[in-house]
């Protein structure tokens, strides 16, 4: 109900599998000769959620895009398990307020003790399952894997949400056993690489033994990292020991590396981090991406001429980026239509930012909106015309422009990029 594309498509992994178009009572068939057993997902612009599939598996689903998540259920052969997962994914998603408010301020042990009595209880809801429907051995791992993991990643959050509960300055003093789940966790498993709770966990447990291990030989104190090149280099070290799935590790590079890119670090210390980098994942299926990533990173440093993109102003004619900012200071920032209230928080800020800077102009890009709803905007929001651009072209501009902060800006004089990573919010 209440469609948002014409398409749905199921994946595994990263890999489409299928495609189906809505037909004019907005319903989809998919029938697929030959299946890999295993987790997917399916994916109806913008949303996507999981779906189990076994051969011999006959699903129907439904849903309201309107509560996307909330609304799906499924039905037919394949849907115990299907509707137990979604089931346990709203679950933990309304809990972890809870987990945060209730549970974080306690000490570990009662931390603990309280976070284990939640996971205790859907293990013997999944155990009352297997024992009424049977599930297949995979079937049983995933979901069992997917309360674990989400137990495990919340233990790795305990003591760094506890310091900044509780307003210490250093980390909690932690009992001897309070890791000892560590001794369950798993490297290697191909059918866990895309679950959720599963990813989520390994990265953030990546950080923390990084995190741990620095506090020894980094430039670090409890409360903040200091020398981030070091910090990241220790996380490539230990995926690269660590983890022996291939899927696996190429994610978790891609993410370390895309972190740490962004983090706009010194010109020297990042040729440091791509050599490393490249070293130990010159492979990964992410290479072009990470590679595209750090070469727009060399072309906004300081005194490069501004990349040659085009912006459409309100009379339909093309100006170039460099057109716009030749001559005095100029400032980019980036909006969009679907993000209404950023829109909003960032037209007050630029307001402010004009009258403390009045040699400065201050230039907005409008992304991922259509042409006639951006002029609408304009007028709602009382932007002055002259002082604001748009691209249809969402794609080349965040790529290129390194645009993924929503007060990411670009500080320019006369056609050259004085700061290309400057933020609205703390840059000026």
């Amino acid at each position: 109900m209440n469609p948002t594309d014409s398409y749905v498509i199921l994946y595994k992994g990263e890999e489409p599998v299928d495609s189906a178009l809505l037909d004019a009572d907005n319903r989809f068939f998919m029938e697929l000769d030959s299946l890999e057993e295993g987790l997917y997902n399916f994916y109806h612009r913008p949303e996507f959620q999981y779906v189990y599939l076994e051969k011999g598996d006959s699903l129907q689903i439904r849903l309201n895009t309107v509560s996307f998540d909330e609304s799906l259920v499924f039905s037919g052969r394949g849907e115990t398990l299907n509707n137990f997962l979604i089931d346990l994914y709203l679950e933990t998603e309304s809990e972890e307020g809870l987990i945060r408010h209730s549970f974080v301020p306690l000490e570990p042990q009662a931390f603990s003790a309280k976070l284990d009595s939640l996971k205790s209880n859907k293990i013997s809801r999944l155990e009352s399952l297997h024992n009424d429907f049977t599930l297949s051995e995979n079937g049983y791992e995933l979901a069992l894997a997917s309360i674990l993991y989400k137990n495990f990643y919340y233990k790795e959050k305990y003591p760094f949400w506890h310091r900044q509960v509780i307003g210490e300055g250093v980390l909690h003093d932690l009992p001897a056993d309070f890791y000892d789940y560590r001794s369950q966790v798993s490297y290697d498993n191909p059918n866990l690489t895309f679950l959720k709770p599963y990813y989520d966990f390994m990265l953030y447990h990546i950080g923390n033994l990084a995190f741990m291990g620095c506090q020894k030989s980094c430039d670090m104190d409890q409360a903040k990292i200091r020398n981030q090149l070091h910090f990241n280099q220790h996380q490539l070290q230990l995926i690269d020991s660590l983890v022996t799935g291939q899927d696996l590790r190429d994610n978790l590079f891609r993410t370390v590396a895309f972190e740490y890119l962004l983090k706009n670090d010194t010109e020297e210390n990042f040729e440091i981090f791509m050599e490393d980098f490249h070293a130990r994942s010159g492979e990964n299926r992410h290479l072009e991406e990470i590679n595209h990533l750090s070469e727009s990173i060399r072309n906004l440093r300081p005194n490069v001429e501004l990349p040659a993109l085009l912006v459409e102003n309100t009379e339909g004619e093309n100006l170039s980026l460099k057109d716009i900012a030749s001559r005095g200071k100029v400032v980019f920032y980036f909006w969009s239509g679907p993000e209404p209230r950023h829109l909003v928080n960032i037209t007050r800020r630029v307001h402010d930012l004009s009258e403390k800077h009045p040699d400065t102009r201050f230039v907005g890009i409008c992304l991922r909106t259509s042409r006639d709803r951006w002029k609408t905007l304009l007028g709602n929001h009382g932007l002055k015309e002259e002082d604001q651009f748009w691209t249809g072209d969402f794609q080349s501009f965040a790529h290129t422009l390194v645009v993924y902060h929503p007060f990411k800006s670009i500080l320019t004089k006369d056609g050259r990029i004085i700061d290309g990573f400057a933020n609205l919010n703390t840059s000026f």
